[in-house]
């Protein structure tokens, strides 16, 4: 029986600035959940693992507009936060899911941490923009007061920007591990995970940081052995040119094809770069394959009738 990593977009979530509530993200979660629950029927092991970046922005904005009202929320918090709501959604939309067919599986979502490194060069030069605009007076207000890191947008104002590192372990990884081979599904490394650093003693604290949540996929799919990473987004394949007349979808590509497209700048920085590179990286830490696809797909992919694979 193959365990499979599963990574939805928290962007996936939100059809559109029309269906951005609870009760919307939720219906577009039982979407999904159907897509996945024909993989496990198919006889596979499933950990799911999530985005956050709009369901942070939201908790940012609240707590913006309660300023001295209530306390600030540590963006570590903040992650946790996301993980328990969308783990929520994700297990009774699943559970709910599996009474209809039938299906005897239990669900459990891990709260999980992930550790990075407190000498990671991005703690240096924060670029991963967060929350909400402010005016230049408020930026230069917040970073006085909160020590925040903040940078003029494009001419839309002024915008606080976090550290991006490199994720190196999921702490919770075993647990995972252990509960998949038991026969559940798993939800976890929600946004990326927690971020953690550890002191000389070992032991852990949060930091202010975001973690780019398809890489931390890959380091959970390969500390927990998977056989298989499927990232699922918004479209059905990767393409070459994306957007132009002499668009191509891709059926396959090695792990040398990836390396090269990406330096060709095929991929863009913000939005497939990272879940070709996750594959990779997946790949060569000991994965077999990969694939990326929409959640639509996901069934037929697995069967080689769609989506993008990447091999070694």
């Amino acid at each position: 029986m193959k365990t499979i990593v599963i990574a939805i977009g928290g962007n996936s979530l939100i059809k559109d600035a029309q269906h951005q509530s609870v009760s919307d993200q939720y219906d577009a979660v039982v979407e999904t959940v159907r897509h996945i629950t024909d993989l496990l029927e198919r006889g596979y092991r499933i950990v799911i693992t999530h985005g956050n970046g709009p369901q942070v922005g939201f908790i940012l904005l609240r707590s913006e507009h309660s300023r001295g009202i209530l306390h600030q929320v540590p963006l570590d918090s903040i992650v946790a936060d996301t993980q328990g709501a969308l783990g929520y959604q994700l297990q009774q939309a699943l559970e709910n899911e599996f009474h209809r067919r039938g299906l005897k599986n239990a669900v459990a979502t891990i709260v999980t941490q992930t550790l990075v490194d407190r000498n990671d060069p991005a703690f240096q030069k924060p670029t991963k923009p967060i929350g909400e605009f402010y005016t230049r007076e408020q930026a230069e207000e917040r970073m006085r007061v909160e020590q925040w890191t903040m940078v003029e947008d494009a001419g839309r104002g002024w915008r606080r920007v976090v550290a991006s590192p490199k994720p190196m372990r999921i702490i919770e990884a075993d647990v995972v591990g252990h509960l998949v081979k038991a026969g559940y599904v798993l939800v976890a490394a929600g946004g990326g995970g927690i971020p953690v650093v550890a002191d000389e003693q070992g032991l852990l604290s949060g930091v202010p940081a975001v973690i780019d949540k398809d890489l931390a996929s890959a380091v959970l799919a390969n500390q927990i052995g998977a056989d298989m990473l499927v990232i699922s987004t918004a479209v059905e394949k990767v393409c070459l040119n994306f957007g132009k007349p002499d668009q191509r979808a891709l059926d396959l590509m090695t792990v040398a094809q990836a390396k090269q497209f990406a330096a060709e700048h095929q991929f863009a920085a913000g939005s497939m770069l990272p879940k070709v590179e996750a594959c990779v990286h997946f790949i060569q830490h000991g994965g077999r394959e990969a694939v990326i696809t929409c959640p639509s797909q996901l069934s037929l992919a697995l069967a080689g009738g769609s989506g993008t694979r990447v091999l070694p």
